[in-house]
């Protein structure tokens, strides 16, 4: 498979896993540092605990757990278990690739 093809269905997948509004409300909650254009290393990404990114957005544990493993499994997120919690942020290359994508067109 090219690479155009492989990147346009990552592409894909992401985007699909964004359309869904609970997953979009927790990406943008993990955008707060690591905006595009910024200056902001992998070490300075804004990092949630799971239970405090799903406070206030009425999302069952259970639920809010799928959303994350999808937006994971579609590389927009990383997370990382520390003791009993497990921590969320999104690596800031991937906001420049979609930044990227959306400045060519």
């Amino acid at each position: 498979m090219s690479n155009y093809k492989t990147s346009t269905v990552g592409l894909a997948e992401q985007f699909k896993a964004l359309s869904n509004p609970h997953r979009l409300a927790l990406f943008q909650r993990l955008m707060t540092c690591c905006v595009p254009g910024t200056q902001c290393g992998l070490d300075e990404a804004a990092r949630f605990c799971v239970g405090d990114l799903g406070e206030g957005l009425d999302i069952a544990p259970s639920t809010l757990s799928h959303h994350l493993k999808e937006l994971q499994r579609c590389g927009l997120i990383q997370t990382e278990r520390q003791g009993k919690n497990v921590h969320c942020w999104i690596d800031p290359a991937v906001l420049d690739k979609l930044s990227h994508f959306f400045a060519v067109r």
